[in-house]
């Protein structure tokens, strides 16, 4: 299938791996080609977006970055970054959906069983592409990621912050890749609820997430924010259950956590119904190819009077990825970090004609543009004044080291 798709400019393919947990992930579902589209730049973005939804009363799918409702332009463009702009969503000429043993094709312009047997004619298998020499550079060094949570952690201790999420970035100049079969090893090595493979004209997200954003069906709406990470050893059962016990039972991943939870919940709170939102798992412990993860899940019931658009603006970006209180931690991602996040940071998802949908965390991702011939990705962290400035570090790097290895071929 995902053979097939290359074909087309525009794709999104949407993979909850076949994780069970309590609320699963994105049903496997590819939306191909474009039948129309909305580009979103800053301002009244999400207005323009809900007059296409409104007008087109269509599947949408797409994606919000990071920096969609930012006041500032300080950012607005990096040598070495992947640029997908701050928003982008289209309605597809071809829907396929995977459920168990099904598969629901809907389309206008083709017959759904041409289309069935040109997927099936397809090989099952992607030729290898080396990436060639790996030249990985980051954006600032070790020295200077330490120093900078050095100085946020001040920031901490004068009440200007309580918890703020930070993060660095690498890149790869000079570089083909065949982002399809990177995909998929990526896929392979680390498969995870919220996986997208993602195509804007020359430029992919190869998303290996494990965090949802946002989820509305019917008038619930649930948020699962992720802040919490332990190292996986597969290669030792007794130590993989001691690193699952630490992040079960340490005072600092659930005093980062529950910032969070509260956070999500001040946020949904202004699009749900009084005394609705609710806590409905805390400091739930899952465990993915890498890392042990801390998520806790919100939900609450939306009133039905509110724009879905106005739901995101309500929640967006998302609490994990920025901090407490998240007006003036913006502030502080901006002046430190000193890159856009762009996508990295934003959300990959789709609404449905019911007004339904889901949305990702895009992290765990890795960013490519054909034409630049650039890799760029990021990583980072929750830090609280009781953060280890080293184990900081080592985390960031843990949550790449599936990407870097994919890179390197390794």
């Amino acid at each position: 299938m995902l053979n097939w798709c290359t074909r087309f400019n525009i794709f999104c393919f949407l993979d909850n791996n076949s994780y069970e947990f309590e609320e699963p992930g994105f049903e496997c579902i590819l939306a191909a080609g474009c039948k129309q589209s909305v580009s979103l730049n800053g301002g009244e973005a999400l207005q323009a977006l809900q007059g296409f939804s409104d007008k087109s009363k269509d599947w949408l799918f797409g994606h919000f970055g990071y920096e969609l409702l930012s006041q500032s332009n300080t950012h607005t463009s990096h040598t070495n970054e992947v640029e997908f702009g701050d928003g982008f969503f289209f309605t597809p000429e071809v829907l396929i959906r995977l459920k168990q043993n099904m598969v629901e094709i809907q389309c206008i312009d083709d017959d759904p069983t041409c289309i069935y047997n040109e997927i099936h004619q397809q090989p099952s298998f992607i030729k290898k592409r080396s990436a060639g020499n790996i030249d990985l550079k980051t954006g600032i060094t070790a020295t200077e990621y330490k120093e900078i949570l050095g100085s946020l952690k001040k920031h901490i201790l004068r009440g200007d912050c309580y918890e703020i999420n930070f993060c660095q970035s690498f890149y790869v100049n000079d570089i083909t890749i065949d982002p399809l079969f990177f995909y998929q090893k990526l896929s392979a090595i680390s498969p995870n609820p919220f996986g997208a493979f993602y195509k804007l004209n020359d430029k992919y997200c190869l998303c290996a997430s494990p965090e949802r954003f946002l989820k509305k069906k019917d008038s619930t709406l649930i948020s699962q924010p992720i802040k919490g990470t332990s190292k996986r050893d597969i290669t030792d059962s007794s130590m993989d259950i001691a690193n699952r016990h630490y992040l079960l039972n340490s005072d600092k991943e659930k005093t980062e956590n529950v910032m969070v939870v509260d956070l999500v919940r001040n946020d949904m709170s202004k699009v749900c119904r009084a005394g609705t939102v609710h806590v409905k798992e805390l400091f739930g412990i899952y465990s993915f190819p890498q890392v042990h993860q801390m998520i806790s899940t919100i939900a609450g019931e939306v009133d039905p009077e509110i724009a879905w658009t106005n739901i995101i603006k309500a929640c967006f970006p998302m609490g994990s990825m920025t901090g407490a209180p998240k007006k003036k931690v913006i502030e502080l991602i901006e002046r430190y970090e000193q890159f856009p996040r762009g996508l990295f940071s934003g959300s990959i998802g789709y609404i449905d004609p019911a007004g339904d949908f889901d949305f990702n965390v895009v992290i765990r991702s890795l960013m490519y543009d054909e034409t630049k011939k650039l890799v760029s990705f990021k990583a980072g962290g929750g830090i609280t004044f009781n953060s280890d400035v080293d184990e900081e570090y080592e985390e960031s790097l843990l949550k790449v080291a599936a990407i870097i290895k994919v890179l390197k071929d390794e």
